[in-house]
């Protein structure tokens, strides 16, 4: 239920790939940058052999749309760059935007999640689009950063959180907000272990790899290059393995399973109860004072617990919404309630929350949204409170106690200890500084 196999993965990544050949540079609105003669989007995409190759796969016409390509790994790109001949080929994004910034319309970031702040920053500083995958961000001061990135350049950003896109998840979040469930008093969310600390034996960086970028802003002394960290295969065999992200497993460049899944089933769980934006107030790890599951209390009284979701199959990856009414269980491709009845949702489109609605795949939502200028499906204030709960929930597992934090002010209360935290703010290495934020 929760794995992709290659060919559905390809194509998905077809699909998403060919909505770049639709969009014209003369809807942007922005107040400089290159009018594409084709009259079509023109698109940089930074780290097109990891995550961020899924928007290339399959689609010969979205070459001519895609004006540059960066990754710290040539060797491992060259499959991908060998697609787009006349793209411009980088292994440094600030060389790309200093180059290419008039010609590029719009940026793609698919690096690891250290680095999705800063690159995004930079563009929506210099006039650029942003498709940013999720997490939004490794830290929490580096997502306010990224609202303010966002609101002060007027830019749309589109978090890579596709299951907002996908009919399961939208069936789920309307029933929730309809009432069809009663009062959800309860969520069981399975999205896997926390991180352990890097502990990975360093070997010889090899000459295809610019390990220096890759690194970018990390500045802890424990991190080295170790091959598991940047494999030397493709993206699709990689995901066929399970075996594409082994940097997120550890704290000092990633934020485990509870960055990785749950940036996407925390995200739609927070869109279902109105939470958008805002999150949780109270952070129990478990094992706290005999505590079994990571909880998360809202202000509302809502809880919001790291545990199974089906209880027959402990390890998969979902949601159990539990009403006073009825109890819902949504994951990928997969969508069940104990009211089989409340199941007969009528699909259709318009803007209604409570009508579950067939929403375009989800980078035909954020060009759409570039074409509009309205607010895409995944807005930033959205990928940041969900990064922002992810980073709080893996701080309360490490401190062993519970974290108390205000989702309005967006601070800690009165924790001088989890505001010194490196989830919370870590001091880039040099040259690099953490645009919009100012402490």
């Amino acid at each position: 239920m929760t794995n992709i196999s290659r060919r559905i993965f390809l194509q998905r990544s077809a699909a998403a790939a060919a909505v770049f050949t639709v969009a014209p540079s003369t809807i942007l609105g922005k107040s400089h940058g290159y009018q594409a003669p084709s009259d079509k989007l023109n698109v940089a995409v930074v780290g097109p052999a990891g995550r961020a190759g899924s928007i290339l796969n399959s689609s010969a016409a979205a070459g001519e749309n895609i004006v540059a390509l960066c990754d710290t790994d040539w060797a491992r790109a060259a499959a991908v760059f060998g697609r787009f001949p006349n793209a411009r080929k980088y292994s440094d994004w600030r060389k790309m935007l200093d180059e290419m910034g008039n010609t590029i319309d719009a940026v793609v970031v698919g690096t690891p999640d250290h680095n999705h702040a800063i690159i995004s920053a930079r563009a929506m500083t210099m006039g650029k689009h942003v498709y940013c995958q999720k997490p939004l961000s490794y830290t929490i001061t580096e997502s306010l950063a990224m609202i303010k990135a966002v609101r002060d350049n007027n830019r749309i950003l589109q978090v890579g959180c596709q299951q907002r896109s996908d009919k399961e998840f939208q069936t789920a979040i309307a029933m929730v907000r309809n009432g069809d469930l009663g009062y959800v008093k309860e969520i069981h969310v399975r999205i896997g272990e926390h991180p352990d600390p890097f502990n990975l034996p360093e070997e010889p960086v090899p000459s295809n790899l610019n390990f220096n970028q890759w690194l970018g802003p990390l500045n802890f002394s424990a991190v080295h290059y170790n091959s598991k960290m940047c494999p030397p295969i493709s993206y699709p065999d990689l995901v066929e393995k399970g075996d594409w992200a082994v940097w997120r497993y550890y704290r000092e460049t990633g934020n485990g399973f509870t960055g990785d899944w749950g940036a996407h089933h925390f995200d739609i769980a927070q869109q279902a109860i109105g939470m958008d934006g805002l999150g949780p107030v109270e952070f129990i790890p478990a094992g706290y004072n005999g505590t079994q599951y990571d909880t998360m209390k809202y202000a509302n009284g809502q809880v919001m617990m790291e545990r199974p979701f089906l209880e027959d199959k402990p390890d998969d990856k979902g949601i159990n919404f539990i009403g006073d009414k009825a109890s819902l269980q949504v994951a990928r491709g997969y969508i069940a309630c104990s009211d089989p009845s409340l199941l007969q949702y009528t699909i259709q489109g318009g803007n209604n929350d409570a009508v579950a609605q067939i929403r375009p795949a989800h980078m035909q939502n954020f060009i759409d949204s570039v074409r509009s200028r309205k607010e895409p499906i995944a807005p930033v204030e959205a990928g940041a409170s969900t990064a922002i709960l992810c980073c709080i929930q893996n701080i309360a597992h490490e401190l062993g106690r519970p974290v108390h934090w205000d989702p309005v002010t967006k601070r800690f209360v009165d924790d001088k200890e989890a505001e010194a935290h490196r989830l919370y703010f870590y001091e880039y290495r040099n040259p690099y500084v953490l645009p919009y934020w100012k402490g």
